[in-house]
C-alpha cells in the first residue's frame, strides 16, 4: 500500500518541487482521503508480482463474514478499471449518465446520491464504474478534472485509447501506471490551485497595501452646508464632480505611480479622463463630510488636509474600515448579491435572459478563439469543426450550471444554440 500510494503522488510532487512527506501538510483532509482511496482501489484491482491479489485473498479468507451485497461489490471493484467520464443528465441525489472519454462505449446510467449533488452537466470525473445486480454504481474514488487537466490526461493515455479500440479479447492489459496517472495529474492540478488561491497583495498607485477606509467628519451644530461646500471647492486638489461630491487628485508632479511599479502585487490605479491620479473622494451626506480612500497612508494625508480646510466647521472624524477579503467573500456568497437595479427579480431575470440571447446570437457569427478564430456557424460546417463547437457549447453550459442557485445566468437554456448550429444530436 505504501508503494502504491507513492506511485499515485510521486510525479505530481516532483513537478511541484515538493517532497512526498511534505505533501500531507499542504492538502486538506478531503483531498488526502481522495488520494488514499484512489491508491487503495488501484491496489485492489492489481495483481502483486507473486500473483496474489488483495481482494481475492480477502474474499477467500474473510468473505464469509460479509453480506452478499458487500462480497459482490468487492468482486466487481476488483475487476473495475478507472477511466475518465463526462457527466450528463444529472438527477441530484439520484443518478447521472457517464460517457467514457478513454474507451469508446455507450453512456451508462449510474446510481449515485452524494456525488450528484456537487456535479454539473459536462463535468469530467475519473472514477471506476462498478456493475452490480441492483444497478450500476461508481466506486468511492471521484477525481474532478478541469479542461486543461482533461486534455493532458487524454494525451497521456492516448496509447491506451488506441489499444482500447480493439475487442476485449484482443485488447492488451491496462498498463500498470495508468491508474496512478489519473491521480498524479489530478493532484498536480490541485497543487497548482493551492498556489493560485492565495490572493496577491493589492496596492494602490502609491504602492500602499489596499485598505478601504472612510473618515466621517460630523458637522458642528450651526454649520451651514454652503460654508462647507465653499471651503472644499477652494482646495486646488479637490475637483468638484457634483454639488456634494469632489475627487481628491494627486498633485501634478506626483511620482507615486512610478513607485507603485517598483513593488510586487497587483496595483489598483484610478485616474481622471486627463490622466491625473485619483487619491480618494470627498462627499457631503446629511450632516457629515466623508473622505473615502484605499490606504492608511492616504487616510492620514486626507485627514491632515481636511482638518485644516474644515477647521471650525467639523468635529474630529470617526473612522470606518472595510475588510477587503470579507467584502469579496460576501459579494460572492449566496443570497448576498444585491440586485443590479430597482426592478423585481422576475423583471431582472427577463432582462438578463434577453441580453444573453442577444449576446449569444451575435456570437454565432463572430470569430471564436477556441474554434480556431472562426465563427461557430462556419466551424459547424466540417466534422472537426463540429467537434470543437460541441466542446465550446459544453464549456458554456458547464460554467453556467455552476452559478449560484437562482442566478438568471445559471438558468439560461442553451438548447437553441445546439439546434441553430445543427449539432443537437451530439448533445449527449
Amino acid at each position: 500500500m505504501a508503494d502504491c500510494l507513492s506511485r499515485h503522488v510521486a510525479q505530481a510532487c516532483a513537478s511541484a518541487d515538493l517532497k512526498i512527506k511534505d505533501l500531507w501538510a499542504v492538502l486538506d483532509d478531503a483531498d488526502q482521503g481522495v488520494i488514499w482511496g484512489a491508491a487503495f482501489e488501484d491496489l485492489l484491482a492489481s495483481d502483486l508480482p507473486d500473483g496474489r491479489n488483495l481482494a481475492d485473498d480477502y474474499l477467500k479468507r474473510r468473505g464469509w463474514k460479509e453480506p452478499v451485497a458487500t462480497r459482490n461489490y468487492i468482486a466487481a471493484l476488483r475487476r473495475a478499471v478507472i477511466s475518465l467520464y463526462e457527466v450528463s443528465e444529472v438527477v441530484p441525489g439520484e443518478s447521472m449518465l457517464l460517457r467514457n472519454l478513454v474507451r469508446p462505449s455507450e453512456p451508462v446510467r449510474v446510481l449515485e446520491r452524494s456525488g450528484t449533488r456537487n456535479l454539473y452537466q459536462w463535468d469530467r470525473i475519473a472514477t471506476r464504474v462498478v456493475p452490480l445486480r441492483s444497478g450500476t454504481v461508481i466506486s468511492g474514488t471521484l477525481l474532478a478534472f478541469d479542461k486543461a487537466a482533461t486534455e493532458k490526461l487524454l494525451a497521456t493515455l492516448r496509447p491506451t485509447r488506441r489499444k482500447a479500440g480493439k475487442p476485449a479479447a484482443e485488447a492488451p492489459p491496462e498498463p500498470g501506471h495508468a491508474a496512478s496517472a489519473f491521480t498524479n495529474l489530478w493532484l498536480a492540478s490541485v497543487l497548482r490551485s493551492e498556489g493560485e488561491e492565495a490572493r496577491p497583495e493589492i496596492r494602490n498607485s502609491d504602492g500602499d497595501p489596499l485598505e478601504l477606509i472612510t473618515l466621517h467628519f460630523p458637522l458642528r451644530p450651526g454649520t451651514a452646508l454652503d460654508a462647507v461646500c465653499a471651503a472644499l471647492t477652494a482646495v486646488p486638489t479637490l475637483r468638484q464632480a457634483s454639488a456634494t461630491f469632489w475627487n481628491w487628485l494627486a498633485p501634478a508632479n506626483d511620482s507615486a505611480m512610478g513607485s507603485a511599479r517598483t513593488k510586487t502585487g497587483l496595483h489598483l490605479i484610478t485616474t481622471m479622463d486627463d490622466g491625473v491620479a485619483v487619491l480618494g473622494s470627498v462627499e457631503i451626506t446629511g450632516r457629515k463630510v466623508s473622505l473615502s480612500v484605499n490606504s492608511s497612508s492616504r487616510a492620514e494625508r486626507g485627514h491632515a488636509l481636511l482638518k485644516v480646510v474644515l477647521q471650525g466647521l467639523v468635529r474630529p472624524p470617526l473612522m470606518e474600515r472595510q475588510d477587503l477579503d470579507r467584502m469579496l467573500v460576501e459579494q460572492h456568497a449566496p443570497g448576498q448579491e444585491p440586485p443590479f437595479s430597482g426592478l423585481s427579480p422576475e423583471q431582472e431575470r427577463e432582462i438578463i435572459q434577453q441580453q444573453l440571447e442577444e449576446h449569444y446570437r451575435g456570437l454565432l457569427d463572430e470569430p471564436i478563439p477556441p474554434l480556431g478564430n472562426v465563427s461557430p456557424r462556419r466551424a459547424a460546417r466540417t466534422a472537426k469543426g463540429r467537434e470543437k463547437v460541441v466542446a465550446w457549447l459544453k464549456t458554456l453550459e458547464n460554467h453556467s450550471a455552476k452559478r449560484i442557485a437562482g442566478d438568471p445566468i445559471g438558468e439560461y437554456d442553451f438548447a437553441w444554440m445546439w439546434r441553430e448550429l445543427g449539432v443537437a444530436e451530439l448533445r449527449k
